[in-house]
């Protein structure tokens, strides 16, 4: 249950009528206790507290997970803006034709990645175009090595190179490999069904029922969920982390 493929609003959706959906259960269940009490019967409040707030608490832990890996993969965009602008700099000690090969593989390395992020292009395909630029711009640096191998300046552009594809291993875990388990999922949705359900029974206890108060209750959940859902998706959803920094990289390496 990692929502993968599934639409943001297919999740709202889903939410929203899992939750109404056990709190009927639940009220049908509380009106018979209700109808086969004899006296007045008093619903097990601290039970659903108990179980309400262990669901606010995974909600709140899972939120925070999401949200941190958002962060991170807003920090890493720009540690590869600075990682690749650095490179290019460094480019400029290698001699002919290096550096002229190099600078252009930055910037067409450049353009992919932007391309990638914005959803230009499919992942896999871009994934593989991105191996095989590192291989190209590694054989450079290979090549250079051997030629300059005292070389202070050759030895700086070098790690900077590595930088570069260091940091778009990071990118590639945070941002695709790295999402909420479904483990996890499961047990929030697990959580949500059986806290409604007795928030239900404790609902069809009381004489009177609020049809609204219980849409608001599931939008609410539902609200939350498709939020860490949106948090978990750095490439779709509402939630996006700004390429600003590698924009900005990408319209200075193509000045004349």
């Amino acid at each position: 249950m990692s929502f993968e493929g599934v639409p943001i609003w297919l999740v709202f959706l889903g939410t929203m009528v899992l939750v109404l959906a056990c709190l009927r259960i639940g009220l049908l269940v509380g009106r018979r206790r209700q109808r086969n009490a004899q006296g007045k019967l008093e619903g097990p409040g601290a039970i659903v507290g108990a179980a309400m707030g262990l669901l606010a608490f995974m909600l709140a832990f899972t939120f925070n997970t999401a949200a941190n890996r958002y962060d991170a993969r807003k920090a890493l965009v720009i540690e590869e803006a600075n990682a690749i602008g650095t490179t290019w700099l460094r480019a400029g000690f290698l001699g002919d034709p290096h550096r002229g090969v190099m600078r252009a593989l930055l910037r067409d390395y450049v353009d992919l990645r932007v391309k990638m992020t914005v959803g230009g292009i499919d992942v896999e395909d871009a994934l593989r175009q991105t191996d095989v630029m590192h291989d190209r711009m590694w054989a450079i640096a290979e090549e250079t090595g051997r030629l300059e191998s005292g070389s202070i300046t050759t030895g700086l552009f070098i790690q900077s190179l590595n930088d570069v594809i260091d940091v778009h291993l990071k990118r590639l875990t945070m941002g695709i490999r790295n999402r909420v388990v479904p483990t996890i999922w499961a047990t929030l949705y697990l959580l949500l069904v059986v806290g409604m359900i007795m928030m239900g029974i404790q609902l069809g206890l009381s004489p009177s029922r609020h049809f609204g108060l219980e849409l608001a209750l599931a939008a609410t959940f539902a609200l939350v969920m498709v939020l860490i859902a949106d948090l978990d998706r750095p490439q779709e959803g509402l939630v996006k982390v700004s390429q600003q920094a590698m924009l900005d990289l990408q319209t200075k390496l193509h000045k004349p």
